[in-house]
């Protein structure tokens, strides 16, 4: 049975944007759903644009994988890459993560 996770998006000019998501589904098809502003997903999750950059909240990242290296490849082209930079299109959402908070790049708005 999927549960709801409930997710915080900071965007770069200071609003918020609180969604829910549920258990599978990965965080970009969440904002993408939800028209997150600055989420693109371009490539429909496959890895290979990076339009879905993120900043995990550093409280977070203990709860997540660690990024795969084609992950870490893609966030090289990214414009303002952080410790916290991940691919949401890598984030597959699940109970342990709701409540989680991810800010938007500046450059991606």
């Amino acid at each position: 049975m999927k549960e709801v996770v409930n997710v915080t998006f900071r965007l770069a000019g200071g609003e918020t944007v609180i969604l829910s998501g549920e258990t599978g589904e990965t965080l970009m098809s969440c904002a993408v759903a939800n028209d997150v502003k600055g989420i693109i997903g371009e490539c429909g999750g496959w890895m290979a644009c990076a339009t879905c950059h993120g900043y995990v909240g550093e409280e977070w990242l203990s709860r997540l994988p660690p990024p795969s290296d084609q992950e870490r490849a893609m966030l090289e082209g990214c414009i303002d890459v952080r410790p916290t930079s991940r691919l949401t299109c890598q984030i597959i959402l699940d109970a342990t993560l709701d409540g989680l908070s991810v800010a938007v790049p500046a450059s991606q708005t």
